[in-house]
């Protein structure tokens, strides 16, 4: 160290600090300035990778470079890859290194450029950081429409220090647009006079497709500044987001307006897969709604049943705590329970007497039908395990499988408790449904044999 000392002093060039270990060499880096860092990887405390991290925390445009006697290929590459900017093997020739420090620090165009270098990395993990939180923030966002609509906004005015904000959805026919989710620090900004004031603006993003940023001290509607960004399905805009500057705080600039932009296009890109969901989703719910309708023309009981099912299904489901992901399963599944029955033939399926054995296992098939009817729709694999679970029974004696206890899924439990009910109370050609009373009896003689004894002492206390 002291001959390394020496030879940097003897230049005239350079002004030369040393330290014992890493952590004298931080004190003074943290109380001085200093253009370059020689350090060695082995030292007493903190070594020479650990003052290199340390460093780079402070300032990522002072040039590092390290020295060791024991060199190895991963640890050259982790000294790199945490920034020296060069690496030397003791015994190392003294020229070499002067030559090094000339390079590095002549003129200073090393520490500008690095500098510079340096702070356009941490811009750019900044922006990509931003950009992180916008699209995991809108793949969160759960509910309906107006829901995410709101937390657009929200989200909008955090990330770019709006005062207000808001979305209004645009009617193609009328050439209007209509607030849809509007929040606001200024009491005046969310007034439908206000804003159709700026309709002309919304307008031009509109036509253009593509976003507006405007300022202006004398338009209080645009004071200090406003950014407008249009929201788009499918090619057609759907409507605009809008969103104005805090007073005081100076005026958007072209990164706000990047932000918004990609917001916009994420928050479209979530509007449309939720709107293709849903549109796919209620296509496939008509198509076996019809299929349990076509049920009906044949036995009437099982249509409504089935709807019966669904509504009892969604209440008890609800007082067992269950989430909503899980009720909305439920009720799909209820509705549905029944639509294998369209392939049992009409001799065993409205028959008025008792069912032989082969005609009961014929009936027995329903479930698995059912679940083979539904296994071409990838939206509905919970469902279809739920149906072809609803006949089990706690103690095993159940079809098709045989499952007992709580090996059978949780909502398909459910829903033979619900099922059974119905089935129960209600009027059918060959025999009269039984009274409330005489139900309430089954079922709880049933609870630990046929029903699971925790979901039967739940919906005993709603009815």
């Amino acid at each position: 160290r002291n001959l390394l000392v020496e030879a940097l002093e003897q230049t005239g060039a350079y002004e030369v600090s040393e330290a014992e270990n890493g952590l004298d060499a931080m004190k003074l880096f943290k109380t001085g300035h200093y253009d370059m860092v020689i350090s060695d990887i082995m030292m007493p405390g903190m070594d020479g990778m650990g003052l290199l991290n340390a460093i780079r925390e402070i300032d990522g445009s002072v040039p590092i470079i390290m020295i060791t006697a024991h060199p190895a290929l991963d640890l050259t590459v982790k000294a790199m890859k945490f920034g020296a900017v060069d690496f030397l093997k003791k015994p190392f020739d003294i020229d070499e290194l002067l030559f090094k420090v000339d390079l590095y620090l002549r003129n200073g165009s090393y520490r500008e450029t690095a500098k510079e270098g340096y702070l356009s990395l941490q811009l750019e993990k900044e922006q990509l950081s931003l950009r992180d939180f916008i699209y995991e923030s809108i793949e969160q966002t759960q509910g309906d429409n107006q829901t995410i609509f709101e937390r657009i906004v929200e989200l909008a005015l955090r990330i770019v220090g709006g005062e207000s904000g808001a979305i209004l959805l645009y009617d193609r026919n009328n050439d209007d647009f209509y607030p849809q989710a509007v929040r606001s620090l200024n009491n005046g900004f969310h007034r439908p006079e206000n804003l159709a004031l700026l309709k002309g603006v919304f307008q031009k993003v509109v036509e253009r497709r593509d976003a507006l940023m405007m300022h202006s001290e004398e338009d209080p509607l645009l004071s200090p500044s406003l950014i407008c960004a249009p929201l788009m399905i499918r090619e057609s805009v759907l409507g605009v987001l809008v969103v104005k500057k805090k007073k005081g705080s100076g005026i958007f600039t072209k990164n706000d307006l990047h932000h918004i932009l990609s917001l916009a296009k994420r928050a479209s890109l979530n509007l449309e897969n939720k709107v293709l969901y849903e549109s796919i989703y209620a296509s496939f719910m008509n198509t076996f709604k019809s299929l349990v309708a076509s049920i009906q023309v044949r036995d009437h009981y099982t249509e409504e049943h089935s709807y019966r099912v669904s509504e009892l299904a969604v209440r008890l489901a609800k007082s067992l705590n269950l989430c909503p992901k899980d009720v909305e399963c439920l009720r799909i599944a209820s509705l549905l329970h029944d639509v294998g029955k369209i392939s049992i033939p009409d001799h065993i399926l409205l028959k008025r007497g008792s069912l032989t054995p082969e005609e009961y296992a014929v009936i027995k098939r329903h479930p698995e039908i059912g679940d083979h009817i539904l296994s071409f729709v990838v939206l509905l694999d919970r469902e279809r395990e739920i149906i072809r679970h609803h006949h089990e029974k706690w103690d095993g004696s159940g079809y098709p499988g045989g499952v007992a206890g709580e090996s059978i899924p949780y909502l398909s439990r459910v829903l033979t408790v619900v099922d059974s009910f119905d089935a129960m109370v209600s009027e059918r050609p060959y025999r009269k449904g039984m009274s409330l009373d005489r139900v309430v009896q089954e079922m709880k003689h049933n609870s630990g044999k046929q029903f699971d004894p925790g979901i039967v002492e739940v919906f005993l206390g709603i009815l």
